[in-house]
């Protein structure tokens, strides 16, 4: 949070009127009976956004007096940390903005947030942290900053509980809860805040980075309609990647206007080759362990019609039911057949494992002529008397080994 000019007006007719009416001497805060039960939860070691919420939810049920509770224990309990103000790492994770605050009592704007954010979520508030630049003084701020919006009775209102918590003067950190960053409408936020996703401006007729600069920012229904609701909708619908590359598109789209945006944009389209880099390599390794399985199911089936084979060797002593003996036989030629199944669902497997799978195709292939013969010997051998079955015994080699 950028250090703002704070101008102080005296105005006589205010002050003629403050004698007049002595009980007026302040103005009556609307929020007093919230803020002052919202306020009794005081911090304390082992403080955790899960136990805030939950005095909160026992203590309040309306959304926009759970909402107001969240905001001034938030901007009341959190000191603005001075010395790392330009400290901004929106990539932090979440858990780490969250407990820096409510272990040390300070923070800047994505703690701030990052603590709303969480509390409102747990309360049973939708609420989104938002991340975007700001302009004071007619001036666009060079850092980044973090804020908050949530869903209130069906509508969308914007949270800067950071700004709201204070301001910075000569260098020290002013507390003076300010609720004009409380509860605000989208197209008066807009003024001074800029998301680097125009979605999250909340409007029909989202603000360019251009006329956020020009101080543009009047609705102008010129432009083609957007609808945030139904975006949201979609977007919340949508898995991770697919959220970064639609939130990457809106930016661009948006115009590229400083470093920032620059930065976050970067951020993304990093994002989304990291993530299609290790899908490759998943996909990559998903092939290998079905090759691997192929391989495993080749195997037990070798070592199983192996048994098979040793058994009728031994005139198939001691004597089984022939149904036992039909279920040895099935146990190695089920197991093939699952190898050569397993094999053939690899989809574009690359050269390297191409070129075991041929190598495991020939050998599956060479098992299931041998299998055949046995099959067909088998078939035979239950068709015929004791007498009969007693002259078909001959040795018969191995039918294969193991694959390594």
């Amino acid at each position: 949070m950028k250090a703002r000019i704070i101008v102080i007006l005296l105005l006589c007719a205010q002050s003629v009127f403050a004698q007049k009416t002595p009980s007026r001497i302040k103005d009556i805060n609307p929020y007093a009976l919230v803020d002052s039960k919202a306020l009794q939860l005081l911090p304390s070691p082992g403080i955790t956004t899960q136990s805030i919420s939950e005095y909160i939810t026992a203590n309040f049920t309306t959304d926009s007096d759970k909402a107001r509770a969240i905001f001034i224990w938030t901007a009341t309990n959190i000191q603005y940390d001075i010395d790392n103000m330009y400290a901004i790492n929106f990539y932090e994770k979440k858990e780490d903005k969250i407990n820096k605050p409510l272990k040390t009592g300070k923070g800047i704007c994505e703690n701030y947030a990052a603590v709303f954010n969480d509390v409102c979520i747990r309360s049973g508030l939708k609420s989104v942290m938002v991340s975007g630049y700001t302009k004071q003084n007619g001036f666009a701020d060079y850092i980044p900053h973090a804020w908050c919006a949530t869903l209130i009775n069906g509508s969308w209102f914007l949270f800067d509980p950071t700004w709201g918590s204070g301001y910075v003067n000569n260098g020290k950190f002013i507390k003076k809860i300010d609720n004009s960053y409380y509860k605000v409408m989208p197209s008066k936020f807009i003024k001074a805040h800029m998301p680097f996703d125009p979605m999250w401006e909340f409007l029909n007729y989202p603000v360019t980075n251009q006329e956020f600069y020009e101080g543009n920012i009047q609705e102008n229904k010129s432009k083609p309609f957007f609808s945030y609701t139904d975006s949201i909708a979609a977007y919340d619908a949508l898995s991770e990647v697919d959220q970064y590359a639609a939130t990457a598109r809106r930016i661009e789209g948006n115009g590229v206007k400083n470093a920032m945006v620059f930065d976050r944009l970067q951020h993304l389209k990093r994002e989304i080759e990291i993530y299609n880099n290790n899908k490759q390599v998943a996909a990559g390794n998903a092939k290998v362990e079905q090759y691997n399985s192929a391989v495993a199911e080749y195997n037990d089936g070798i070592n199983d019609f192996n048994t098979f084979i040793e058994y009728r060797n031994h005139q198939f002593k001691p004597m089984k039911p022939d149904c036992e003996i039909q279920a040895m036989f099935d146990a190695g030629y089920n197991k093939i057949i699952a190898a050569k199944n397993k094999l053939t669902q690899i989809k574009e497997p690359g050269a390297s494992i191409t070129a075991l799978m041929v190598s495991l195709q020939k050998s599956i292939n060479d098992a299931l002529a041998n299998v055949e013969e046995q099959k067909e010997w088998l078939a035979k051998y239950f068709s015929k008397g004791k007498f009969g079955r007693s002259t078909m015994f001959t040795k018969f080699t191995w039918m294969g080994i193991p694959m390594n």
